[in-house]
């Protein structure tokens, strides 16, 4: 990363509030201590089930139906909320009318403190609504986030007789040795939806983590769920101002739904096979096996996998690791639609062989197509530093509402994205700093952050804070990069290719070689080649290449223009040799040099200033192909016996040599190359087509317009 990103990473971390929103962010104070919350009782309702049941997918209207039949339930879990949270809405409600719970301010501070400690006793529901705030700066302070995150999920285990009577009842065994050889008597780690014990499969041998849900959570969260959806409907008749900015039911119903899949182990279990599907790609990233036999709604089955969490191993590669994480999410995020969005230290871990291992698949989120599109499209439109259409952009991925005009936005756009491309274009961005900064907007303008957003800012934030303790000068944006380029160039969907225009011609039309030499060179780097040699077979191969049908077709265009104007260069500088100049003085009627002449500059004009630039453009994409960028411009040898045509194109004899060494991956590719070939010659004759017929034209135009004034004059 540049002097220019460090300096500016040191100035927004001197300010106060933008510190606190980056720590925020990255989920720095995440509290992942096994211990922290002993002593803790965590508060339930119990209910026995009736003759009706509760909904498998959270339904509104079904548990209102559900808890009317209830009154008991509902007025235990009243008067434990009453119990345990009235002294802290009192003291804030005292507070707010003294006007002490200002953003930021020592006073919210305060009482978003006593808040956590209030969630902790009150159960999952409120542990798990408290950290889905903890991410969220269009709804907090940054001070307030960074006090919520210190929640903790950590909770004192339940008997463990409950949770093997648990097992016996979800599985249908009479006793646990039937499909465990070995189970530990206590749980090895216990939170406020269930607890993991470690056993040996009795078939196999495997080692796995059983995990078994707390009991009567689903019927308390469902509860607290319905309960909190009538306070949410109460808050939108008397603030219907405030709920167009948050709209709390809408919020809570997006978290809701997300938080009944995650009580569902079943569920967790499809996820996990469904992630570890999509992650073959990735050889060291490691997705603990799953066994949908020995798993139900309450008790989950999975791979037992030693490691250490990512954010506190010591070892050389964490940093490889790290950006392997990076690619991992963004191949979710871009590629799959099928997220991770649990993501914080404690569900990453590295195994003692160095591999990448990612937990826990409750609270997946899945990422449309519009909204893949919409984050690439916003990424073009950034480096083009085009923010009007950032904007829109923003528009289509939620972030504003459609009925907002984005002109008062786009001054506050611009001042941020320009300090953020000070440091030396895209690559250089600081994620962290550039979403504080967006997220310091939204206390100014109507902007939301919508649910899927804030988890995958949160995700990539972790990512960022894990490689910062070791690499202080690590960017994102610089992992990220290559993905998103081999992203561009390899997707033939039409936004896709219309992002990749974009990018390299931008709004002037103007194609930007350098731009795509980029995109190659972080191309090469998403595919790990390192020498010069494999750089360029790396690069000539990917041309060629079934996933490079893209990339050719984009390049159609200026390969044509450059062959043509090499040739029309070439049929000028013939003209100016001595043979050329001594046919031209050749004894021929004066009519037949004339029409000689317009014959030729029809179908050959001279090369304009655009030609030029086509052919420099070109001649430098063919530098980088052969592996030496540096040889662009170089002039070839005085004594050369290479053709004019070949030396214009490759400069010098050591480019020749590479070319020579690229053989055998042209001959490999020598299908693909013969029907790109064919293309280039059908476009170059359609091109002389059309300008053999212009010539027609022209001709029969000037002979018809004297016949014409002819008959005018008789």
């Amino acid at each position: 990363m540049s002097a220019a990103m460090a300096d500016m990473r040191e100035q927004l971390a001197a300010d106060e509030r933008t510190s606190a929103l980056i720590s925020a962010m990255r989920g720095t104070n995440i509290n992942d201590d096994d211990n922290a919350a002993s002593g803790t009782t965590l508060q339930v309702v119990e209910m026995r089930a009736g003759d009706d049941s509760l909904p498998t997918e959270y339904d509104p209207a079904a548990l209102s139906a559900y808890f009317r039949k209830r009154p008991g339930a509902v007025l235990t879990r009243i008067g434990q909320l009453a119990l345990y949270g009235g002294a802290w809405v009192a003291k804030t409600l005292l507070s707010a009318l003294r006007g002490e719970l200002t953003s930021g301010s020592e006073g919210e501070v305060a009482a978003v403190a006593g808040l956590r400690d209030v969630l902790v006793s009150l159960g999952p529901f409120y542990i798990k609504l408290g950290q889905a705030l903890s991410i969220r700066p269009d709804i907090l302070s940054p001070q307030a986030m960074v006090q919520l995150q210190q929640l903790c999920d950590k909770v004192p285990p339940f008997e463990s007789a409950v949770a093997m009577q648990c097992v016996r009842d979800e599985l249908g065994v009479e006793d646990v040795s039937e499909l465990f050889s070995t189970i530990t008597p206590e749980p090895v780690a216990a939170a406020s939806l269930g607890q993991v014990y470690k056993a040996t499969l009795r078939e196999g041998g495997d080692e796995v983590a059983v995990k078994v849900q707390r009991p009567f959570v689903l019927e308390t969260v469902s509860l607290d769920l319905h309960l909190a959806r009538a306070a949410g409907q109460f808050l939108r008749k008397m603030s219907p101002e405030a709920s167009q900015r948050v709209d709390v039911v809408s919020l809570l119903d997006e978290f809701a739904a997300n938080f009944y899949r995650e009580l569902d182990y079943v569920l967790e279990c499809e996820n996990g096979i469904r992630i570890a599907r999509d992650m073959r790609r990735l050889p060291r990233v490691k997705i603990p096996a799953n066994y949908p036999q020995l798993t139900s709604r309450r008790v989950h089955t999975a791979e037992w996998v030693d490691g250490e969490k990512l954010s506190q191993s010591t070892a050389d590669d964490v940093g490889e690791l790290v950006n392997l994480g990076v690619i991992t999410y963004l191949t979710q995020l871009l590629d799959t639609g099928f997220f991770h969005a649990d993501p914080h230290p404690g569900n990453m871990l590295r195994t003692p062989e160095g591999r990448l291992v990612i937990l826990d698949f409750g609270l997946m989120t899945e990422v449309t197509d519009d909204q893949k599109y919409g984050m690439i499209e916003a990424i073009a439109h950034l480096i083009n530093r085009d923010y009007s259409l950032i904007g829109e952009d923003f528009k289509n991925m939620d972030f504003i509402p459609r009925d907002v005009d984005t002109a008062p936005i786009v001054p506050a756009l611009s001042k941020v994205f320009d300090v953020a491309l000070a440091g030396g274009g895209a690559k250089s961005i600081n994620f962290q700093e550039l979403a504080a900064d967006l997220a310091e907007i939204t206390y100014e303008f109507p902007f939301r952050i919508p649910p899927y957003s804030a988890l995958i800012i949160r995700a990539i934030s972790v990512l960022e804070g894990i490689a910062l303790v070791g690499n202080p000068q690590f960017a994102i944006i610089d992992e990220a990069y290559p993905y998103l380029s081999r992203k561009l160039l390899t997707d033939d969907s039409p936004r896709m290719r219309e992002a990749l225009r974009y990018m390299v011609y931008g709004e002037g039309k103007t194609f930007d070689v350098d731009r795509v030499i980029d995109l190659l060179q972080a191309l090469e780097k998403f595919s790990e080649a390192q020498a010069q040699a494999s750089t360029a077979r790396e690069a000539v191969g990917f041309f060629f290449s079934d996933d490079g049908q893209v990339f050719r077709d984009f390049l159609v265009d200026e390969v044509v223009a450059a062959a043509d104007a090499l040739s029309r260069e070439a049929l000028q500088n013939l003209i100016l040799t001595a043979p050329g100049r001594a046919l031209d003085r050749l004894p021929q009627p004066r009519f037949v040099r004339a029409f000689n002449r317009e014959v030729r500059d029809a179908l050959a004009p001279k090369p304009t200033e655009s030609d030029e630039k086509v052919l420099s453009s070109i001649r430098r994409l063919l530098d980088f192909f052969l592996g030496d960028l540096d040889a662009a411009g170089t002039d070839p040898p005085p004594n050369s016996n290479s053709p004019a045509v070949l030396r214009s194109l490759v400069p010098d004899q050591a480019a020749r040599a590479r070319a020579v060494a690229l053989l055998p991956i042209l001959r490999e590719n020598q299908q693909d190359m013969r029907a790109f070939g064919l293309t280039i010659v059908g476009r170059l004759a359609e091109l002389q087509t059309g300008r053999a017929l212009g010539l027609v034209r022209s001709r029969i135009g000037a002979q018809a317009k004297p016949v014409a004034l002819r008959e005018a004059a008789e």
